[in-house]
């Protein structure tokens, strides 16, 4: 029910993602009659998403934008945010995704889901597009403006285990987002999460800056909320203005425009790369159920994208496999601090 366009984006969205994908079956959570309604008008251009392909749950009540964190978490206990969050506490679903108030969509979902065991704080997760032709997930994204040396060590578990989506018997490199790559620069809190970070057994690379997340440098970039949110939002206008100056170099005159011609399949090539439409869909890691939140403005494309990710991280047992991270470097920590009687200090 979410979003800038709500269900004419997302129900058609939905009903294209699980015809890439037979093996899909849609929970669609919102009012039933508009959500009947759409799901009826979607089938027309699906003809293969018959009705047992889809389920409608219902909801009575549905979370605006405009709505405090207060108001959707203690208010609006029949939401579709609460009821699609319940649905994957309660193993009906896989996974959970929204494009709706994102401070709300956070709140349910902890509140609904809980934390995973040595995890603090849930955080907000993203792919951005680098020069390698690849991209740099980046985290935390805007959910804990103010964090300890140790969140910032939780995120790069939480971040290591979604970069082997796909590619388990990868070991994803991780770097700490600084104003410089010496060991000496930074603030407390990241200077003690650079030591924590060298002390476990992930692939720490070290401190790297803003443009290491464009060339690829490490394959996670860790930072706080405050940081992350920046950044995601300086990617974000970027990206829309280099499509904005392509387009507009493209239209300034007929010389532009036959030179365009000449290089329209570079040109496309670069639209694509740089489109933030196909790295859609931030996932919520450190809670105990796959949730994935799309941005509001998202169409039909982008919230298809967010949907294979919510798929992809299923499907890897992203949530298995962070759970055992975090277990595993917990005991790592203690047992390297100890005195040698094997007692943490």
């Amino acid at each position: 029910m979410g979003g800038d366009e709500g269900i004419p984006v997302t129900v058609p969205a939905a009903f294209d993602f699980a015809q890439r994908f037979p093996d899909t079956h849609l929970l669609l959570v919102g009012l039933p009659d508009e959500v009947r309604r759409a799901a009826e008008s979607a089938a027309k251009a699906h003809p293969g998403i018959t009705p047992d392909r889809y389920t409608i749950v219902g909801a009575t009540e549905v979370v605006t934008m405009d709505d405090p964190v207060e108001v959707a978490l203690r208010r609006k206990k029949d939401s579709s945010m609460r009821i699609a969050a319940q649905a994957v506490k309660d193993g009906r679903a896989d996974a959970c995704i929204s494009a709706g108030n994102t401070g709300a969509w956070m709140a349910i979902s902890r509140y609904v889901l809980k934390t995973l065991d040595g995890i603090d704080r849930p955080a907000i997760a993203t792919a951005i597009p680098n020069q390698k032709g690849g991209a740099t997930t980046v985290l935390d994204l805007g959910a804990n403006v103010d964090c300890t040396a140790e969140h910032l060590l939780q995120f790069a578990i939480m971040g290591t285990a979604l970069a082997q989506v796909g590619d388990l018997s990868h070991r994803p490199s991780v770097g700490l987002l600084n104003i410089g790559e010496e060991v000496i620069k930074g603030n407390e809190v990241v200077k003690q999460a650079a030591e924590l970070l060298r002390a476990s057994t992930l692939n720490f690379y070290g401190n790297v800056e803003g443009d290491d997340i464009f060339k690829g440098t490490v394959d996670v970039v860790v930072c706080d909320g405050f940081v992350g949110n920046v950044v995601l939002k300086s990617v974000e206008g970027l990206a829309r203005m280099l499509a904005s100056m392509i387009k507009e170099e493209f239209n300034r005159s007929v010389l532009s425009r036959l030179a365009g011609l000449a290089a329209l399949p570079v040109l496309n090539r670069l639209r694509k790369r740089v489109d933030n439409r196909r790295y859609n869909g931030a996932a919520l890691l450190g809670l105990r159920g796959v949730v994935i939140k799309s941005h509001g403005s998202a169409d039909k494309l982008a919230f298809g994208f967010a949907l294979q990710r919510a798929r992809d991280a299923a499907v890897s047992g992203l949530l298995e496999r962070t759970a055992h991270a975090v277990a595993h470097l917990t005991r790592s920590s203690r047992s390297g601090a100890g005195d040698g009687s094997g007692e943490s200090v």
